[in-house]
This record gives structure tokens, C-alpha cells and sequence, in this order.
């Protein structure tokens, strides 16, 4: 069995990939955006593909098809996905829809289409980063939605961009400070002749879970429900620590369950990996937030172990070769995964305490990802973490207590000497 795997270039995640296809004695075949006059600079016999030009993309996927027939697809990250499901169309092979796709990676149709379906949803209105706010031209926009309010770039993720407002003063200072994030050259260049919109909702206030599953033929199969413990209520919201399996009452997981798969559909997702984000009112109101057409970013799969001691990775790769994976289940003790924040713009100079953060109890591993001297940056403009701190424990509780513990050990030096930044 032969698997295509779309992503941006090499990283973690793919080598994860790569370690469970050799697991599963399947093949892979890697179409990454990088120069196509480059002869295979990372010697992983990788497509060459750009984003940009989705056309002449599908045509070179096509084109080693010919010699090397793809039986499945997977997107690694947010971009590859509407690349994905090009590539599935014209191989004849499934996985979620061209519309399916688009509406997943775009905060304006994904919003407009939970809301068609009759899903709760806050009030919204989409505007164009080119707009000029002013105290005395937002009434038009926004007077129906009130404060406080959520301001999102429609084509970001990972929470990039994203800011909570109160009142005129900041809704203006926050909007500037998204169009200059969209306006940095790699943004730009990323995001290409695409045009960018700002969506404003309404800020609902209650706790955040992630969802992590898995849709066959339409139906969706849960993996894990991830409780947020820590609050996101802005301004700006970072993500740090998930924690599986979820202490919400059954009755409540089921609900949550149900509003993933409505808001799935509503999409056009049919089959493939599926993350989404929803948040859960004080009144019990469930708010589907995004529903991505990929599995969980970075390391932080490795938080999720299945029984047999297999990854997700290998149970995606099942899938997509086309398996039945009804049965599998993720193991029931308690897991957690800290993904840890960047505490301040600077050069990254060092970094103490690891030994000291791996020798908690509980602690399974502890990932540095950023790299001496790399410059930081904090949300809503960052796009990475520090690293990531796994744990796992008799119960939920134990896992998180294991990652917070670890993580007070760590200390990183953060220049603030920001006269010598690009």
C-alpha cells in the first residue's frame, strides 16, 4: 500500500509518519512545497509542489502516480489540506471534499456554514483587512454583535492573529495589529493572490476542548475528547495543556460528539483525519469553533497512545490505506501534553532545567523544539512553541499536575535585547 502525505516541508510530524509506515509496511509518498529545480535537497524522494499553484501541483501528484499508483492521502497542517483533497479528486481516492477543504481552512465559510446549519453559533461579520477602523465607522459593522468581541484572520491558525476586544479603542488597535501580521512577507507569500478578511464574532465565555477523530465515509469516529484547563479568555489565546480522556460527563461528551459531526458535514468533510476546537457556554450551550480536515499539529500526537501501544500516526495510516480501524481505542489512563509558551519576544540564549523537568513523576518526555539564538515570538503574532512536556498518570488530574510540575522546572533565557532582531 502506497500513502501520500502533503505537508509543508520536513519536521516532526512527518517523521512520526515515516517511523509508523515503516511499522505497517507501507509506502510513502511525500509531496512537499519546495523549489522544483532543487534535485531532492533532503534525499526523501518528496514531489516537488507549490501551494500556489494547486494546477501544476495535482499534475506532478498525478504524474508519479502513473509509476507509483496512491492508494490514500493525509495533510500534515492546515495549508496541504485543499492541495489534499485536489490531489484525492484526480486520483480517484477518498478523502474530504475541494469544498470540504476550503471551508475548513477558511474562518468565513467555516463560520457562515455552522450557522447555516442551524449549529449555535455567535454572531458575526466578515471585513476586509484593507478596511480603515475608526471609533466613528465601526458602528455599521459591528453594532449588532456588542462587546466583547473575537477578532480572527479568516486564513491563520494555531490561534496567530486572534485577539479579544472590549471596546472601540482596542478593536481598532487590534485590527491594525493583524493587518500588519498579514502584511509580513512570509505571510504574504504563504497566503499568495488569496484575499484576507478579518471575521469579528462574538466572544463566548466558557471552557475550550479539542477533538480528535477521524470521519469514514461521513461518519465520525471519535478518538479523544481534550480538556483546556487552563483559561482562554484572552486577550490573546494561547494554548498549553491538553489533557485525555476528558472529565466531562458522558452525557456532555456525547453532545460535544454530535456538534462535531453536524459541523463536519455542514463543511463537506467526508473522510479523513478531523481536529476541532468547541467551547461549552456557562449555560451549556456547545459552540463548534473550527473543525480542521488534518489530524493534531506538531508533537502533540504523541499524547494520544492507542492500545497495542499504537500511535496515531499508525492508525491513520491504516486508514488511509483503507482499513477498517472501527475497533481501535486509545488507552485509558490519564495523558497530558504542555505545549510551552513562549514567554516573551527575544533571541532564544539558553535553556536550564531539563533534567530536572524529566525526572518528575510522571513525566514521559520533554521536547525542546526552538533552537539556540532563534528569535521568539509570543501569540497573537507567534506561530510555534518552545517544545513540549508529555506526561501520563493513573488519571487526568495526575497527567496535568505532571506536566505543570515539569514545566515550573524549566527556565529559558529570553534576550530582551531587541536592537539586535531582524
Amino acid at each position: 500500500m502506497r500513502v501520500l502525505i502533503c505537508s509543508h516541508t520536513t519536521g516532526y510530524q512527518l517523521r512520526a509518519f515515516n517511523d509508523a509506515a515503516d511499522a505497517l509496511g507501507i509506502e510513502l509518498v511525500f509531496a512537499t512545497d519546495r523549489c522544483h529545480k532543487l534535485e531532492d535537497p533532503w534525499q526523501d524522494h518528496a514531489i516537488a509542489i507549490r501551494f500556489h499553484d494547486p494546477l501544476a501541483s495535482v499534475d506532478a501528484i498525478v504524474d508519479r502516480a502513473r509509476t507509483e499508483p496512491i492508494d490514500g492521502v493525509i495533510a500534515v497542517g492546515d495549508r496541504p489540506v485543499v492541495l489534499a483533497a485536489r490531489a484525492a479528486e484526480a486520483l480517484h481516492v477518498p478523502w474530504h471534499s475541494v469544498a470540504g477543504a476550503l471551508a475548513s481552512t477558511d474562518k468565513r465559510l467555516s463560520r457562515a456554514a455552522i450557522a447555516s446549519a442551524g449549529l449555535p453559533s455567535p454572531p458575526f461579520a466578515v471585513i476586509p483587512s484593507n478596511f480603515a477602523p475608526r471609533p466613528s465607522n465601526l458602528g455599521p459593522r459591528t453594532s449588532d454583535l456588542g462587546y466583547p468581541v473575537v477578532l480572527k484572520p479568516s486564513g491563520l491558525s494555531g490561534s496567530r492573529g486572534v485577539i479579544r476586544v472590549n471596546d472601540d479603542r482596542e478593536f481598532v488597535a487590534a485590527f491594525e495589529r493583524i493587518r500588519a501580521l498579514l502584511a509580513r512577507p512570509q505571510i504574504r507569500a504563504a497566503r499568495a493572490k488569496q484575499e484576507d478578511h478579518i471575521v469579528v464574532e462574538r466572544y463566548v465565555d466558557g471552557a475550550e476542548f479539542a477533538i480528535e477523530g477521524v470521519l469514514t465515509a461521513g461518519r465520525l469516529q471519535v478518538f479523544a475528547i481534550f480538556d483546556k484547563p487552563e483559561p482562554l479568555d484572552g486577550p490573546f489565546f494561547e494554548e498549553t495543556i491538553y489533557v485525555t480522556p476528558s472529565r466531562l460527563p458522558a452525557s456532555v461528551q456525547e453532545r460535544v460528539a454530535d456538534h462535531v459531526d453536524r459541523a463536519s458535514r455542514a463543511l463537506g468533510l467526508w473522510h479523513g483525519p478531523l481536529h476541532a476546537e468547541c467551547r461549552i457556554a456557562s449555560d451549556g450551550t456547545i459552540y463548534v469553533l473550527e473543525v480542521a480536515a488534518r489530524p493534531i499539529g506538531g508533537l502533540c500526537s504523541r499524547v494520544l497512545a492507542f492500545e497495542g501501544d499504537a500511535s496515531l500516526e499508525e492508525v491513520l495510516l491504516r486508514h488511509a490505506a483503507g482499513d477498517t480501524i472501527e475497533g481501535v481505542r486509545v488507552q485509558s489512563h490519564g495523558a497530558a501534553v504542555m505545549m510551552i509558551p513562549i514567554p516573551r519576544r527575544g533571541l532564544l540564549k539558553g535553556v536550564a532545567g531539563e533534567e530536572a523537568a524529566r525526572a518528575v513523576p510522571g513525566v514521559t518526555d520533554v521536547r525542546i523544539a526552538a533552537r539556540i539564538g532563534q528569535l521568539l515570538e509570543p501569540l497573537p503574532e507567534a506561530g510555534s512553541y518552545l517544545g513540549f512536556i508529555f506526561a501520563r498518570g493513573a488519571t487526568p488530574s495526575d497527567a496535568e499536575r505532571s506536566v505543570k510540575n515539569a514545566h515550573i522546572r524549566l527556565a529559558f533565557d529570553v534576550s530582551r535585547e531587541l536592537y539586535c532582531l531582524p
